[in-house]
């Protein structure tokens, strides 16, 4: 038993790997250079966006208490769910399409995990020191010194992701409002929750789990593959070039000595943000970020040697040595070119339908509570209840006429009507009709609906033509 148990255990260990911590060193090069590029353009338009006016409001809000999101000039109400949709559309075959070019280039890039942990690891850095005095200072008994460090550190880290959390907030409720909430301590339940918890969300994703959100929790990691094929650009170590491995000094010829170009410094593994050695093939773990590239191309330049050892390229670039020329025409291939299709398709439809979307809705409901009336003197009177939409930011008047039956005519104190911007509202209307001493039963009617601009006596005016049910008793 005791023997059965002993062979178990490594076969049981193998299940679960305890965490390794990572200490990723600090590159430059083309590829760090991109992806702060991306790092700031990303926290730019997050922090920044919220602050912007526009019309006496900021451009972008997502006022969920009152169904309306403004983007910019736009105004998007409940009814314009269609445009969510489009957005779901064109996010999905974006993704299809940088995947099937590029693998994860988003990962690597652009996403909100990799610049945070960016930005978090750029503090630590500043706070600890590189790779070498950070793995130091965790080895080094508690002191002073260390308390001061780690509390720095975190203390930007908690600062930072308070001010993420505020800011995420504040795309939902007013953000000046918000401020002043925050500083009189008056936020809401629900703005102090969403705060605290994206706030709380950033700092443990960014600054302790970090690589184990790529590795375990992001889908995106484990889906990928499915959406390789052999002409997809990867991150890449020549084998051919490279191995054997072996250390060399810088006057040696590699040839003389038979090895390849890998001086087999791990360079490549000390700056991956997750930890693996690109040189045992593609593995899942690779978020594509090109640390390793700006790091290998360094030891190659330092030796004299050609850069490239790791580097953009596809499997089939690799077994078939394809020059660049060759491996890019094949990166552009019927998968690619469907996608790209299909997105500038969805894209365009989008563009046309914003660009000639009508700012007003009108729906007319006949009040079944009032039944219709017959005055004596030949006119009948049905009540109606005229809902208009003012959907975009443009003071409006609305003038109400019908047709469709003899000496029709609309009674109504609130015409017209002038509806402010991004505004609703519900006018009860009275038809009067003569429709004569032999008709009787349900008849057609024919509301038209006009908005005239208020403030802009050049814009033209804007007609709805909306049916309804006039009854005879």
């Amino acid at each position: 038993m005791a023997e059965a148990a002993k062979s178990a255990d490594p076969a049981e260990q193998g299940l679960y790997e305890i965490r390794r911590k990572i200490y990723p060193r600090a590159v430059t090069g083309n590829f760090a250079a991109i992806r702060w590029f991306f790092v700031v353009l990303t926290q730019v338009v997050f922090y920044g966006l919220a602050w912007l006016p526009w019309n006496g409001r900021q451009a972008v809000l997502f006022d969920l208490a009152s169904r309306k999101f403004y983007i910019f000039g736009l105004v998007f109400w409940p009814q314009d769910i269609v445009y969510l949709t489009v957005i779901l559309i064109i996010s999905a075959y974006s993704l299809f399409l940088f995947t099937a070019v590029a693998g994860r280039v988003w990962c690597g890039f652009a996403c909100p995990q990799t610049v945070y942990t960016e930005i978090f690891m750029w503090i630590e850095r500043r706070v600890e020191g590189d790779r070498p005095a950070r793995m130091k200072l965790d080895k080094a008994p508690l002191s002073t010194g260390k308390v001061l460090r780690k509390g720095a550190k975190h203390g930007l880290w908690i600062l930072l992701s308070l001010w993420t959390g505020f800011t995420f907030v504040g795309y939902f409720t007013p953000i000046h409002g918000l401020l002043q909430s925050v500083v009189s301590l008056g936020t809401g339940p629900w703005e102090t929750f969403w705060m605290l918890f994206y706030g709380f969300a950033t700092y443990g994703n960014a600054g302790w789990m970090r690589e184990q959100v790529c590795k375990y929790m992001c889908p995106y990691a484990r889906f990928q593959g499915v959406m390789f094929d052999p002409d997809t650009l990867v991150i890449t170590y020549d084998r051919e070039r490279g191995e054997p491995r072996g250390s060399r000094s810088k006057s040696a010829d590699p040839k003389a000595l038979g090895i390849g170009s890998c001086v087999d410094c791990n360079i490549c593994v000390q700056v991956c943000p997750t930890g693996i050695d690109i040189r045992n093939g593609m593995q899942y773990e690779c978020i594509g970020c090109a640390a390793c590239i700006d790091g290998c191309n360094q030891v190659m330049d330092k030796m004299g040697y050609a850069r490239g050892l790791i580097r953009y390229s596809t499997e089939h670039a690799l077994n078939e040595h394809l020059d660049s020329a060759a491996m890019f025409r094949r990166v552009f291939r019927p998968r690619v070119l469907l996608y790209t299709g299909i997105l500038v398709l969805v894209s365009a439809a989008a563009v046309v339908t914003l660009a000639h979307r009508v700012p007003v809705k009108v729906d007319v409901i006949r009040d079944r509570t009032s039944n219709s009336v017959d005055n004596g003197d030949g006119m009948v009177e049905n009540v109606y209840r005229l809902q208009i939409m003012n959907t975009d930011e443009t003071r409006r008047r609305f003038t109400v006429t019908v047709k469709g039956l003899p000496d029709v005519v609309v009674d109504s104190r609130e015409l017209p009507a002038e509806l402010k911007g991004s505004t609703q509202r519900m006018l009860p209307l009275r038809v009067k009709a003569k429709p004569g001493a032999d008709a009787h039963g349900s008849r057609t009617i024919e509301f038209s609906v006009t908005a005239t601009a208020v403030d802009d006596t050049t814009a033209a005016p804007i007609t709805i033509i909306e049916t309804a049910r006039f009854i005879v008793p």
